[in-house]
């Protein structure tokens, strides 16, 4: 295992409202207007790469980029599962302000300001690839889930999107042995299609899906490049959510592993594949020390996978769909050469960090009515800073209908959280035990209800947002 498994965690999380720099340094800043990608897997566990210790998988683009940049260590997701852990990194906002509390239970609501909106305005390019999850991308099919809120409506100009999952090879066939939903008698797959700036997709959609996705991701930043503008592009992967499959170059690479266990890895291995064509695109048109990537995963690894022992989220407690540490922390790397310096970074951080530290490293204000739950990462990775982090972060996954409602505070040393269905609140010191074996709830109970009620004003100020008090009507 790597040592970075074993690094304590030092956390102060939560709600704030987030006054970004003003200008002193945005003539320097804004003079070389870096580019920034994010990058983003799905249903990645903590234990799946190599960088975070896994000596079986082969992700040498992914191991490169950590040992060049910043390993965030100590990074969460939003939630344990996808669609509001992806609300949460356009917006720099809790999911549970927006009404995201799961998969397709809501949409990205158009008055939430995102990542491209603001840099669109600095003249910014702005693209999206893969799966959104944050709506419905066809205006006429209407589902009992969810609402059609496409990317396009959230200041990506060019898109070629997902509603959700699909298989990670060939996007457009059920794949052998598959049984669940969209799986389809005729071989085709009934779940979700690829649409371009709003229109079906039919061709090149076979093999790797890593590859499909990246395929439409390059020509837009090359153009880009081309045309002298700066550029965002959010490429958010499938893989290596199920339905996981491999192609045959991708499974031979792991003959000695269970078959299960192959397409996990094959997948994973495609994807890093698909990174480092990137990194080499940029290197190739001299642009990798002006663009920012950033990497993670929008929460742990597959309950059923992981249950099995196929995925893994390290050394780390439970799994997707849980607030154990195992649902919630994820791989995390920051990529910027020539500005960030290699370095493993302890500091506290989450997927709500990422607007706050895009528009801070831009030098681009943000309004100081609207709450942010995220702070600029800008001093960790650019100064070194070793403060502790200044607010608390509160979590949660909410699905009523199954009589879940599961939520966690991070503080200090101490988490309090309520892990999965039927669990009381618990308490751990995250210092002592990462790994979460010993609930203190009994031993220190002021500290409970401390964090306890530091969480109900937390919820109760998300639940304000949500129903109208941010927006303007």
């Amino acid at each position: 295992m790597s040592k970075h498994f074993y690094l304590r965690i030092s956390v102060i999380l939560g709600v704030h409202l987030i006054v970004l720099q003003g200008f002193a340094q945005s003539k320097k800043i804004k003079g070389s207007r870096p580019n920034v990608i994010l990058i983003m897997a799905d249903d990645l566990g903590y234990g799946d790469v190599g960088f975070t210790g896994n000596e079986k998988v082969i992700t040498p683009n992914l191991d490169n980029l950590s040992k060049e940049g910043a390993t965030l260590t100590n990074f969460y997701a939003a939630a344990p599962l996808c669609s509001p852990t992806r609300a949460s990194v356009l917006t720099g906002r809790s999911p549970f302000r927006q009404g995201i509390f799961a998969a397709h239970t809501q949409g990205m609501r158009p008055a939430e300001k995102t990542i491209p909106e603001f840099l669109q305005k600095e003249g910014y390019k702005t693209g999206f690839f893969g799966k959104w999850h944050l709506g419905w991308v066809e205006p006429d099919k209407v589902e009992s889930r969810g609402i059609y809120s496409p990317p396009w409506h959230h200041g990506y100009e060019e898109t070629f999107a997902t509603k959700s999952a699909v298989p990670t090879w060939n996007p457009t066939k059920t794949p052998e042995g598959w049984t669940s939903w969209g799986a389809q008698e005729d071989g085709s797959w009934g779940g979700s299609i690829y649409v371009h700036n709003g229109t079906p997709v039919t061709e090149n959609l076979e093999g790797d899906d890593s590859r499909i996705i990246m395929d439409r991701a390059i020509p837009f930043m090359e153009e880009s490049i081309s045309n002298d503008e700066p550029f965002f592009a959010t490429i958010w992967f499938h893989t290596p959510h199920e339905p996981v499959v491999a192609g045959p170059e991708y499974l031979a690479k792991y003959p000695d592993l269970p078959d299960a266990q192959k397409h996990l890895y094959g997948a994973i291995t495609a994807m890093d594949d698909q990174i480092g064509r990137l990194h080499a695109f940029l290197k190739e048109k001299n642009v990798d020390d002006n663009t920012i990537i950033f990497f993670c995963s929008d929460n742990g690894p597959s309950d059923g996978l992981a249950k099995k022992g196929i995925a893994s989220a390290g050394p780390y407690r439970g799994h997707k769909h849980e607030m154990w540490e195992g649902g919630l922390r994820v791989p995390s790397l920051i990529f910027w050469p020539n500005h960030i310096k290699p370095m493993v970074a302890d500091f506290q951080s989450s997927t709500v960090d990422y607007l706050p530290t895009i528009l801070d490293i831009l030098d681009i204000p943000t309004s100081k009515k609207i709450p942010l739950d995220g702070v600029s990462l800008k001093p960790v990775l650019l100064n070194g800073a070793t403060d502790k982090r200044s607010v608390p972060i509160a979590t949660g996954f909410q699905r009523l209908y199954k009589d879940i409602g599961l939520y966690a505070l991070i503080k200090g040393d101490y988490k309090i959280c309520i892990p999965e269905k039927g669990d009381g609140m618990m308490l751990f010191n995250l210092s002592k035990d990462p790994y979460e074996t010993r609930d203190l709830a009994a031993e220190k109970p002021e500290l409970l209800k401390k964090m306890t009620e530091e969480l109900e004003k937390i919820k109760a100020s998300w639940r304000l947002s949500r129903e109208g008090k941010d927006y303007q009507w």
